[in-house]
């Protein structure tokens, strides 16, 4: 397991240096945090759903998460189009091995930037229920970016391109979020509409979250916390096929 060691420190140390690329990668959270989150507290309100920011938080934090882990999939590319990979593979270790620590490092990145965002969630208003309820919700923010570190594996190790994997990752982040039931409740939806966030993994994530930290919860934190393991499980698993079949 010193492979895996190795490479999930790799990818702690490559984000730890990018300084820039921490800062950029808050824009977006914050922008939704303070635009949404304040912007339409009022008709919140006026609706009877109590405090949008506190609703909401749970779902910037999930957008992090989601976000940083899916791009661990172009560091991938880079290491391929540069040789890194090349290097890695040739070695003569077994490559779940190598898959492995690569998805833990992405996924540990991704919890990172997610409790950069938490943080200032609090700054902004935020409360969890209790102090209790912080480690447990984290526990459920790495199991989505495991899920999705691993999503991103699969689908890094299917191309060759960055423009490709751009266009792969406009085609799923973007609407993955939005279904998440991120920015609006999840009850009373039209019936397409409920299919399509009950088949969206950070469905659960984000309904995880936000049972744990505010003690509501749409499905139920144990349903929640289930489905994350099964589709991670099943997401390694066609990460580790994919990442097999690359050709060095």
């Amino acid at each position: 397991m010193g492979v895996v060691y190795i490479l999930w420190l790799r990818e702690l140390k490559k984000y730890l240096r990018s300084r820039v690329q921490i800062v950029a990668s808050l824009g977006a959270p914050l922008m939704y945090l303070g635009v949404l989150g304040f912007g339409l507290g009022p008709v919140f309100r006026r609706a009877g759903e109590g405090s949008y920011l506190q609703f909401m938080a749970p779902g910037v934090i999930g957008m992090t998460v989601l976000f940083t882990a899916m791009f661990s999939g172009i560091a991938m590319l880079w290491d391929r189009q540069f040789g890194f990979l090349k290097e890695t593979l040739v070695a003569p270790v077994p490559r779940l091995q190598i898959m492995i620590g690569r998805t833990l490092g992405g996924a540990t990145v991704a919890v990172l930037q997610g409790a950069l965002i938490f943080a200032a969630t609090l700054v902004a208003g935020f409360r969890p229920v209790s102090l209790l309820a912080i480690p447990v919700a984290f526990l459920v923010i790495a199991l989505i970016a495991i899920v999705f570190a691993a999503l991103a594996t699969a689908i890094g190790s299917s191309l060759k391109e960055m423009q490709g994997f751009q266009m792969v990752m406009n085609f799923f982040v973007m609407p993955l979020w939005f279904l998440s039931g991120a920015l609006y409740p999840l009850q009373g939806l039209p019936p397409a509409l409920a299919v399509l966030t009950r088949v969206d993994p950070l469905t659960y994530g984000v309904d995880g979250v936000r049972g744990v930290m505010l003690g509501t919860s749409h499905f139920g934190v144990a349903l929640d916390v289930g489905v994350l393991v099964a589709v991670g499980a099943l997401f390694v698993a066609a990460g580790a096929w994919r990442f097999s079949k690359i050709e060095v």
